[in-house]
């Protein structure tokens, strides 16, 4: 008789027999073992299971994870995702990309793939710089970042990732460290969960080109009152005493100190991860003024995906048009119309 007991997975299940290359030190290894763990603890089944990626650093990925990929092209790998995950619905689609690829070239695509709700995930490697093509500002540098492109500082506006995501639709945004082993695996759990398009930012150092950039947010000896991990349900509080309320005439976060000016518990912000406009003023929030919001900002699942409201379309066309008779068809005559 064979033993039926289902398998409990490793996170060395999900690793390949191809050598890990990154830069020594790069954050990319950290976010790689978060990821083998989360897909273990899932129970993951590698054949149905697919990576898929673009152009950069962070889209080696599918080489070093044991199941399906696709290594694309600049930009792209939203639009590849999406037609695997409606060409069979049932595969579980993993979609790695950088700062550059996914806001950059690749800006529309992501847009519209969130817009739409593909039910996949979407993992955004963000370190604040090209690091493939050495060292370019991207999207998310900072202004006065220093590259070869930018050799004065750049003079440009950096986009938040957490922010266009809500903003063109996404149903699901959260956002993770590279280092933070404790709570990156339980984020992309949640993020698989999620019936929907799930975005999820992780801050990444790149330790060549953008070393230390968010050394203000993840070294120990400020990451206290420099993070927030925001859980639903449970009030927003950081450091040792600090927390975050809401102003009613502004309608904009306050970062406060609890039992300072009249400051008490009850003032302070209860995370709601259904609510949109809570996941907008938690992902604007930046260094130095505020705390950087980790974890699931905004879990608000619509009623269907767009893969699934697709396949459904397709089967009501199909069980309304009958059998098709293809030999019918190419005998009908030299022509036919299409109605």
């Amino acid at each position: 008789m064979n033993d039926q007991t289902p398998v409990k997975l490793r996170p060395a299940d999900f690793a390949t027999d191809q050598e890990v290359r990154w830069c020594p030190g790069c954050g990319d290894y950290a976010i790689l073992k978060g990821v083998q763990k989360a897909l273990a603890d899932i129970g993951t089944d590698p054949d149905q299971t697919v990576f898929v990626s673009g152009i950069g650093c962070a889209a080696r990925f599918p080489y070093y994870v044991n199941t399906y990929g696709f290594h694309t092209i600049h930009g792209r790998a939203a639009s590849f995702a999406t037609g695997i995950k409606l060409a069979n619905p049932d595969l579980d689609v993993w979609i790695v990309s950088g700062d550059g690829d996914s806001l950059s070239i690749g800006g529309n695509h992501l847009m519209h793939l969130l817009r739409r709700n593909v039910d996949v995930n979407y993992l955004l490697f963000n370190n604040e710089i090209y690091g493939l093509t050495k060292g370019q500002y991207s999207p998310t540098s900072q202004k006065g970042t220093r590259s070869p492109s930018t050799p004065a500082g750049s003079v440009d506006a950096p986009l938040s990732a957490c922010s266009v995501a809500l903003g063109v639709g996404a149903r699901f945004v959260a956002r993770g460290i590279d280092r933070g082993q404790k709570d990156l695996p339980g984020i992309l759990i949640q993020a698989h969960a999620h019936k929907g398009a799930s975005f999820v930012e992780i801050l990444q150092n790149c330790i060549v080109y953008n070393d230390g950039v968010f050394s203000d947010v993840v070294e120990k000896d400020v990451a206290k009152e420099a993070q927030i991990h925001v859980k639903h349900g449970e009030p927003l509080t950081f450091g040792d005493d600090k927390g975050l309320r809401l102003n009613p005439q502004t309608l904009t976060l306050e970062a406060v100190t609890i039992g300072e000016n009249g400051v008490t518990e009850a003032d302070i912000l209860v995370h709601d991860q259904t609510n949109l406009l809570m996941a907008q003023l938690l992902a604007a929030m930046d260094r130095p003024d505020f705390p950087v919001a980790i974890g699931v900002l905004y879990n608000n699942p619509a009623d269907d995906s767009f893969d699934g409201d697709v396949a459904r379309q397709d089967n009501e066309i199909r069980s309304k048009a009958g059998k098709a008779d293809i030999n019918a068809l190419l005998r009908s005559g030299a022509t036919w119309q299409v109605d």
